[in-house]
């Protein structure tokens, strides 16, 4: 489940995962996925090419990804500012952004220190502590200055705040094993608490240390503590249920039955209208067998179930909903599973184009993943007489 807030923030904006996974599954084996790559699923049903699928989002976000650019390319970070200022009380949305935004800010500063090792320098990263004997002026470097200036420039803005707390989560999962890593969480909850005394309504913040709660080990009482607060100011937010989930997980300081129980009470309490009868799959998602022994799994009744409820959520919001995007990837992924072809091309049809999402991000390379479950669904939709002019 975590790789869901890797994803959502670095391939969210760069295409390309370069942090490991938290965790990877053998889910398909290489026989399967080359024969799903040797199928065209493109023609005739107006599926973006495989080359051109986009791993910077779930779905759509043109005014994130237009500051986001004018921000980095003059290291400016008043154009990203705006947009959270603007963003203002959708939540969910803002929540997305936060998350996006400080996982650019991360990659870009790894890209910037590789870069100079590569060209055998300390962190110089390209232009940055080099000569140039161009006319032209040198470019800006690349190396995430935006968003220190943010912070140092600006220490008031809320916004600015949140973005380096969940920054500086990326900066420590990318490096577990370090020394620093405890260092930087502290540190990272430490901002997250600032930037929630800067904005006591807005949820975000809180969010954020739900993730650092589970990599400092909070103690069961502390992060129900936490999960109150949150709770108090967006009951119904999709994303920190997201982020609460894997806490209760076998993963972490919880189990199986602590995950579907959470899961299942947040779905039964949901009011129309949101997603959260959607989080019985995530936990399903987040406790399947490393190797699955039992035939038809993904027909079980446990199984099924967390599928309707699922398509039932999806129904129920705004087709522009944030997070609705997240859950349509994961059920495309379960309904091919399941053989329910059909349903897995309508699902499709609504995200085609971003692939930014779970389950993609749990395997190397998520187009490819995505592209070979697309192209199960059109073998399986045409081998059960589906025709190939259009979407169903």
């Amino acid at each position: 489940m975590e790789a869901l807030f890797l994803l959502i923030a670095f391939a969210a904006v760069f295409g390309a995962v370069v942090y490991p996974a938290v965790r990877r599954r053998k889910l398909r084996q290489e026989g399967i996925q080359g024969a799903a790559r040797a199928l065209d699923p493109v023609a005739g049903y107006g599926f973006v090419p495989s080359d051109e699928l986009d791993v910077r989002l779930p779905g759509p976000d043109r005014e994130l990804v237009e500051a986001l650019e004018e921000t980095q390319r003059g290291q400016d970070w008043e154009p990203v500012a705006r947009l959270l200022a603007l963003t203002g009380d959708e939540y969910e949305l803002r929540w997305q952004r936060v998350q996006s935004l400080a996982g650019a800010a991360a990659m870009e500063l790894a890209g910037w220190r590789a870069q100079g090792q590569a060209a055998g320098g300390e962190e110089t990263g390209g232009t940055a502590g080099s000569v140039s004997f161009s006319k032209q002026p040198a470019a800006v470097p690349q190396d995430a200055r935006w968003l220190r200036q943010w912070r140092l420039q600006r220490p008031q803005d809320h916004g600015g705040a949140q973005v380096y707390a969940q920054f500086l989560v990326f900066q420590a999962l990318a490096e577990p094993q370090s020394a620093d890593h405890r260092i930087i969480l502290e540190e990272a909850r430490n901002v997250a608490q600032d930037a929630a005394r800067l904005a006591p309504a807005d949820p975000t913040p809180h969010i954020t240390e739900l993730l650092i709660a589970r990599h400092l080990n909070y103690r069961e009482a502390d992060f129900s503590a936490l999960w109150d607060t949150v709770r108090r100011l967006a009951p119904d937010h999709m994303g920190a249920h997201l982020a609460a989930l894997p806490y209760w997980s076998a993963k972490s300081m919880g189990s199986k039955q602590k995950a579907d129980a959470f899961a299942r009470a947040a779905a039964a309490q949901a009011p129309e209208g949101t997603l959260l009868a959607a989080l019985p799959l995530f936990a399903a998602y987040d406790h399947l067998p490393e190797v699955n022994m039992v035939r038809g799994l993904y027909r079980s009744e446990e199984i099924g179930t967390a599928i309707e409820a699922a398509e039932y959520a999806v129904d129920q919001v705004d087709d522009d909903h944030p997070v609705r995007p997240h859950v349509l990837h994961l059920l495309v992924w379960f309904l091919v599973r399941a053989e329910r072809y059909e349903e897995a091309m309508e699902a499709l049809a609504a995200v085609d184009g971003h692939v930014g999402a779970i389950p993609w991000v749990d395997e190397g390379d998520p187009a490819a993943a995505y592209a070979a479950y697309r192209a199960l669904a059109v073998a399986g939709w045409e081998a059960t007489g589906g025709a190939r002019t259009s979407h169903p």
